[in-house]
């Protein structure tokens, strides 16, 4: 009868000419890792894309938001003033248009300074005979610091001339278009009045 260490050896001679060895326990383990570590990788290149799409989207509706939601509202109404009374708005005498703004509930602080030439208020005619880009104006602070932004609780009052080559008539319909520095572009459409006066109240 022949030894069990010799049986054994026999064995595993067998197993090794017939490319039968067995997995170790360790080879299994690295496997396992291997698979693990490749997928928390996945995980979380998944999962940073996500969160980066998401910021992404909320900073783009943010920025929507902030385009199309006024920071600027009229308070009162749109004064016309024939300056020379002669029955004629144009730039002869020269006639101005009146309006005092405010900042509208949550808008950011608007600069308002004629002098400036970047980030500024910019007002601008359109009537029957086109449009006027630039119109020059003043500024009065009725309420309000003494900076030219216009901020929460303060009052500024345009004073805007007619700008030159341009004639409103009676019954004929014109906007005013109010362009701030960021935010939503206000347009006053108004309609002049069957007889020009010396003051007139658009509303």
């Amino acid at each position: 009868m022949p030894s069990p260490t010799r049986s054994n050896e026999r064995y595993t001679r067998l197993d090794v000419m017939r490319g039968e060895e067995g997995i170790t326990g360790l080879e299994t383990a690295i496997i396992l890792i291997a698979f693990v570590i490749v997928a928390s990788s996945f995980a979380f290149m998944v999962l940073s894309t996500g969160l980066f799409a998401a910021e992404r989207g909320k900073q783009t509706v943010l920025a929507g938001l902030d385009r199309v939601s006024g920071n600027i509202e009229v308070r009162g109404s749109l004064i016309l003033q024939d300056v020379g009374s002669d029955g004629l708005i144009d730039s002869t005498d020269p006639d101005v248009f009146i309006v005092t703004l405010s900042t509208a509930a949550g808008g950011r602080p608007v600069l308002i300074d004629p002098a400036a030439t970047t980030n500024t208020l910019v007002v601008n005619l359109v009537d029957s005979g086109g449009r006027v880009a630039g119109l020059n104006y003043s500024v009065a602070k009725t309420l309000g610091d003494a900076d030219d932004l216009l901020e929460t609780g303060e009052l500024f009052e345009l004073t805007i001339a007619m700008p030159a080559g341009i004639t409103l008539d009676a019954n004929e319909e014109f906007s005013l278009e109010l362009i701030p520095q960021s935010g939503g572009t206000m347009v006053l459409n108004r309609l002049m009045p069957p007889g020009i006066a010396d003051v007139m109240d658009l509303h």
